[in-house]
């Protein structure tokens, strides 16, 4: 059998109690706080100073409840979320990273998730706190033992840390529910330091000099990880900053990357897509991307034009075009599964598109007809990865398209009160596992191949649309859509199968581009020029298109087109429809 390379199973909460002792006045951490003023305000904590707030916070939650309780964080993005966090790990609780309840348009996920989690304990801040008490004062949730102020809580308050065992739960991380309602991954600490260390691995960055910049949302598995975890591994300091303040101007990022001298990011495709079409070339001038030695692109599907795009737009900044690492997760494996090398470029194939829709993944010349071309998530690191049949577990050769299946010490033990889901997903069997363990394995539900020794990554078992026997990734469709007119608003189109007594086949939604005007706006056209390039590029016939105001594509909290929650809202005929956009059946 294969053995997996060795992994460091302490838990980082451990870690950050050394570096306060051998390095107590080192930068651990740095908060850019926008609001206060547009241009940034750098807020800084040591790892003595992190390590005393940290313990502070865990006396205050066990004078409130004991070890193995949940403990919810309601908070905005910023150093005292990182410390909450910290203190829960030290206080041995159960933590469930949240966001404060003014944040828009999540309401009803924060409601699913903190009715699912039902907290003893919530920690939030001053500033959060009023929004945190109508939230609770709503009537739809146990009110909780305690509110925990972060930045109230007394600095004097001492901690004496407990044992912790790699196999103790220290989190629950609520999945995006993409296809599905949330469920709580529960993470160990043994699972959240080794996949930080993979992680790193992958990336080879140098203890207590490489910097993490992030904008991720630290409620969502990559955010977490990239902005708490990896600084934890070596000691290296973390430079973070609200959302928001990415999506209102988008080059504050960049800006945050030139000041340092080795550097690692990430973010997920659109945001890539967003900086290649809003930084002017006035910000390009002031930026130095030299020492950016990652940008990972995962957490959606990779588009190489997304890819050719961005370093076009930047490379006249010192960015490498090996510094684009793509990159495959899910929280069910904490957030890493694979990637690709920083030392050279990603890795991309072309296709040949009818053969991969039936399930063998052969090369052809780049620019033959029906070529498609992908991009690789490079290899894993600690881990084990198999593509299996989905139906008989049988592991499938190189070249063949199936379920990704992973193993290892980063992979969740289950979700919260679903022993049923838990069983289904976490506890799969290889009927041939040759030189692979026979179990556990993880069920990804996502579509992939190995070719070349790299995990490419081609659609979600759930989302494949299935018309006439043939199968059709959604992502592709949505692609052409997007292109077909000017009309349509690019990477905001669905493409969802749907069979009932009254629809059956193929319906495309998507947003209207908001700089089209609506007087110019010929919705015909627009339905011919989507249904004709889907049937030249796809020979699929569109049985219904609909065209919606921007902002009403269904997406999850993570950005991600929640195709089942389109398809609910396509047949219960709750989608905003364009002004003046009969359907065109």
């Amino acid at each position: 059998m294969t053995d997996l390379l060795p992994l460091d199973r302490t838990p980082l909460i451990e870690r950050l109690a050394r570096f306060a002792k051998d390095f107590p006045g080192d930068r651990a951490y740095t908060f850019m706080d926008y609001v206060t003023d547009p241009d940034g305000v750098a807020t800084n904590v040591t790892w003595g100073e992190l390590d005393r707030r940290a313990r502070s916070i865990a006396a205050a939650i066990r004078r409130a409840t004991e070890p193995g309780r949940r403990v919810a964080l309601l908070a905005p993005q910023d150093l005292h979320y990182v410390t909450a966090f910290l203190g829960a790990m030290y206080a041995r609780v159960i933590g469930v990273p949240l966001f404060s309840p003014d944040l828009p348009g999540h309401g009803d996920r924060l409601l699913a998730v903190y009715q699912d989690a039902e907290p003893d304990v919530v920690i939030t801040t001053s500033a959060a706190l009023p929004h945190v008490r109508s939230f609770l004062a709503g009537g739809s949730v146990r009110e909780p033992a305690e509110i925990i102020v972060a930045d109230e809580v007394d600095a004097a308050l001492g901690w004496t840390p407990e044992p912790i065992d790699p196999g103790d739960v220290a989190y629950l991380q609520y999945t995006s529910g993409s296809t599905r309602t949330p469920a709580g991954v529960i993470i160990t600490h043994g699972n959240f330091a080794t996949n930080a260390e993979q992680l790193w691995r992958t990336f080879e960055g140098i203890p207590r000099v490489s910097s993490g910049v992030n904008w991720l949302p630290v409620f969502h598995d990559m955010g977490l990880v990239t902005t708490v975890a990896l600084p934890l591994v070596y000691g290296n300091p973390g430079v973070i900053m609200d959302p928001v303040a990415f999506v209102m101007r988008p080059v504050r990022w960049l800006e945050l990357l030139s000041a340092q001298e080795h550097a690692f990011t990430g973010g997920p495709n659109f945001a890539y897509e967003y900086l290649t079409a809003q930084v002017t070339e006035e910000e390009k001038a002031k930026l130095d991307l030299s020492g950016v030695q990652v940008f990972m692109n995962g957490a959606e599907p990779i588009r190489e034009s997304t890819l050719t795009g961005f370093h076009e737009a930047f490379k006249d900044c010192g960015l490498r075009p090996e510094a684009q690492v793509c990159a495959y997760g899910l929280a069910e494996a904490t957030v890493y599964v694979s990637a690709s090398s920083r030392f050279r470029e990603p890795t991309r194939v072309a296709f040949d598109h009818e053969k991969l829709r039936r399930g063998t993944a052969e090369p052809c010349d780049a620019g033959a007809p029906g070529a498609i071309r992908l991009i690789a998530c490079g290899t894993s690191y600690g881990q084990h990865v198999a593509i299996a049949d989905p139906e008989t577990g049988v592991r499938l050769a190189d070249g063949a398209v199936g379920e990704i299946w992973v193993h290892g010490p980063n992979v969740a033990a289950g979700y919260w009160g679903r022993p049923e889901a838990t069983r289904e997903t976490f506890e799969a069997r290889l009927a041939d596992p040759g030189d692979l363990p026979r179990s556990p394995w993880l069920r990804t539900g996502d579509l992939g191949v190995l070719h070349g020794g790299e995990l490419f990554v081609t659609g979600r078992i759930k989302d494949l649309v299935i018309v006439d026997g043939r199968n059709h990734y959604p992502q592709d469709i949505e692609f052409t859509v997007s292109g077909a007119h000017k009309a349509v608003r690019r990477e905001y189109a669905c493409a969802v199968a749907v069979d009932t007594a009254d629809t059956e086949g193929l319906v495309v939604v998507a947003e209207r581009n908001r700089r089209v005007p609506i007087a110019l706006l010929d919705q015909e056209e627009v339905a011919r020029a989507v249904r004709t390039a889907v049937k030249q590029q796809h020979d699929l016939r569109v049985h219904d298109f609909v065209l919606i105001e921007p902002g009403g594509l269904p997406r999850t909290s993570s950005g991600k087109i929640a195709r089942s929650a389109c398809r609910r809202a396509y047949l219960d005929g709750r989608l905003p429809v364009a002004e003046a956009a009969p359907r065109t059946a």
